[in-house]
């Protein structure tokens, strides 16, 4: 599982012109499944993003987590977290889970967030999304779980 956290002033996600998901202050999060992920490692990642303390306090210090600040998540899944650009100049996306198993991680990964007290907008698992975010510090982080857990 790879997930890229982009701490966000506000974020949106259109498809076929219809906004599908809008946030907030808070994360946009493009999260991206293998045929290997399971519940468990949605688990290990959800506590991760939830402690994740690079909200700044009041010294202006990256010490506040998305909770402390009462932040919203826009969730978008995105494929081609996974691409292998080793070869050639055409990404390979053969290490992406497979559709039928990445939407159910998907699903299983914004439910989780919502039963852990999170707001959580989404956008549309498979379909070709319009993303639009204004990224503030700017703060990005990479989680990739075969390096964490």
């Amino acid at each position: 599982m790879r997930v890229v956290i982009q701490r966000a002033k506000n974020a949106k996600c259109t498809v076929e012109g219809q906004v599908t998901g809008q946030i907030d202050h808070g994360y946009c999060i493009f999260v991206g499944f293998n045929n290997e992920d399971t519940e468990e490692i949605i688990d290990k990642m959800i506590h991760k993003i939830l402690f994740l303390r690079i909200f700044e306090d009041e010294n202006g210090k990256m010490n506040k987590s998305i909770q402390d600040v009462n932040g919203s998540i826009l969730s978008i899944s995105q494929f081609t977290l996974y691409a292998d650009c080793k070869k050639g100049n055409r990404p390979s996306f053969t290490n992406a889970g497979k559709p039928d198993l990445a939407t159910v991680l998907y699903d299983q990964f914004n439910q989780k967030l919502l039963d852990q007290g999170m707001y959580v907008e989404k956008g549309i698992f498979g379909a070709d999304m319009k993303i639009e975010l204004l990224n503030d510090g700017p703060v990005t982080i990479v989680l990739d779980s075969k390096e964490l857990f």
